[in-house]
């Protein structure tokens, strides 16, 4: 018996098919209603229509499983596969309590330093663009950085 390829199948289609060398007959296997295995031989043009169904089968379910949706759409799955997703008003709170005690971290630091940071971290300038601006070294941009980092935290902690 020649294998012939394995297939994802409907669960509509209880046969497979097969070919055996030694008679050289192709062949259609099923369980028949009293789940009694069933062989019967085709001839070439019949195993050919069956093999273009299963093809045409395999490539629907396929597209199926790529395409549809199966889940159920409700509130709680459509949020739990949102890739942003909405925040809980406690975390909304806690991070409006951060970004205050941030913006008032950061109003103590010096002018120079405070221009620093907003050029870095929040308009994503290269220490090379803001040395540039500046008219200074890159050495001096990435001092100034770390200690404006290093008074950050301190203000922060009190």
């Amino acid at each position: 018996m020649v294998k012939v390829p394995v297939r994802n199948k409907c669960k509509d289609n209880p046969y497979t098919l097969g070919y055996d060398e030694e008679k050289k007959v192709y062949i259609v296997k099923f369980k028949d209603s009293k789940k009694e295995q069933q062989n019967i031989e085709i001839n070439k043009d019949v195993y050919e229509a069956f093999n273009k169904f299963e093809v045409e089968d395999e490539s629907f379910l396929y597209k199926q499983r790529r395409y549809i949706e199966y889940s159920e759409v409700f509130d709680y799955s459509l949020y739990k596969r949102a890739i942003k997703k909405e925040k809980s008003i406690y975390d909304k709170v806690e991070e409006n309590i951060k970004n205050d005690e941030l913006k008032k971290a950061i109003d103590k630091l010096t002018e120079t330093q405070k221009r620093r940071i907003r050029l870095y971290y929040f308009e994503d300038k290269t220490l090379n663009e803001i040395a540039r601006l500046e008219g200074c070294s890159i050495k001096n941009i990435y001092k100034s950085l770390e200690l404006a980092k290093k008074n950050l935290k301190k203000n922060l902690k009190n």
